[in-house]
């Protein structure tokens, strides 16, 4: 009798520029064999996720997305507004006034679309799975869910699960303008203002907001075993040591709590509720994830640090 198919529901952490890390990793799954029948993502997560499930809808090699990630352009995703690039500082502060972000965030839909485009993927429906024998709500049986956190309802959104508590019909949104609203991180990069149907908008920004990890997503509810597995891959160490210092002052603590949004702040007792077992954890130690003047090399090792915690995982948890 032939081998069963490997496959695995993939869930990707959140990491701005660090997203290279996750691809590595992705990467060397595959390579081991396995496909990803569905696969979730916040903000970087969301972006790489994304081009895994566009890749394998179309039947392309996974191993292609290494050059298209590394012909991503962090810089521009620093695209100010002209009064920015004249006034500097001041700029920052009037962006954010005026537009609620210091980035347009423009340059990520200037990137992904024509990559899209050319898979043959545009809209949710493009990822839509016929999948009969499933355990899948009807709302559910989609190839890519991202997360975006609603500024205005105070909640968590799963796109394209959540399009009709707005009005929208799921299969027709655009995969790229969710995307858009995963990354938006806080003050970094505009939000999106989404239109609520019949009347109304919504703010969305990044989901790591609310959810950066989100390894739940694709658990099962009614306590039968699932098919296959759901792995996680996830940027960060362990908690450094050390001794703790408060935060003190209006202005620090602000930027501290942005930091501790956009860091890795679900990383205690991981082991005990069972994370690890089913986690890939990649290092990025020294690299923000708004480090946006990321280089050739950092990118390198971040792409191999991926591959090396994946063949770690691997090794741990596949009888040999």
């Amino acid at each position: 009798m032939a081998d069963s198919p490997k496959r695995v529901d993939l869930v990707l952490e959140g990491g701005g520029v660090k997203g290279i890390g996750l691809l590595g990793a992705v990467l060397e799954l595959h390579d081991a064999g396995y496909s990803f029948p569905r696969i979730a993502g916040t903000s970087a997560g969301a972006i790489v996720a994304t081009l895994v499930a566009a890749y394998q809808k179309a039947e392309r090699d996974l191993d292609g997305l290494e050059a298209v990630m590394n012909d991503m352009d962090c810089h521009r995703f620093q695209d100010r507004s002209f009064l920015d690039r004249i006034t500097g500082p001041v700029g920052d502060g009037v962006d954010l006034l005026l537009h609620d972000g210091m980035n347009t965030g423009d340059y990520l839909a200037e990137w992904l679309t024509p990559l899209l485009d050319e898979l043959g993927v545009r809209t949710f429906a493009d990822l839509a799975i016929d999948d009969p024998e499933g355990t899948l709500l009807p709302y559910q049986r989609y190839s890519l869910v991202v997360h975006v956190s609603d500024l205005t309802r105070r909640v968590l959104v799963r796109l394209p699960w959540d399009y009709s508590q707005y009005g929208h019909d799921p299969g027709a949104e655009k995969i790229v303008d969710a995307v858009r609203a995963s990354m938006s991180i806080p003050f970094y990069f505009r939000p999106v203002q989404f239109d609520v149907r019949p009347r109304g908008t919504a703010t969305w920004v990044d989901g790591g907001l609310l959810s950066n990890f989100p390894i739940t997503v694709f658990d099962r509810t009614d306590k039968k075993k699932p098919r296959w597995p759901t792995w996680g891959v996830k940027l960060s160490g362990e908690p450094a040591g050390g001794r703790d210092k408060p935060v003190k002052g209006a202005l620090r603590i602000a930027i501290g709590s942005l930091e501790t949004l956009l860091s890795d702040w679900n990383r205690y007792r991981l082991h005990e509720e069972g994370v690890n077992r089913r986690t890939v954890y990649v290092d990025t130690t020294g690299i923000s994830a708004v480090d946006f003047g990321l280089g050739e090399e950092e990118k390198k090792r971040l792409f191999e640090n991926g591959r090396e915690a994946a063949r770690r995982f691997l090794a741990e948890i596949v009888p040999q």
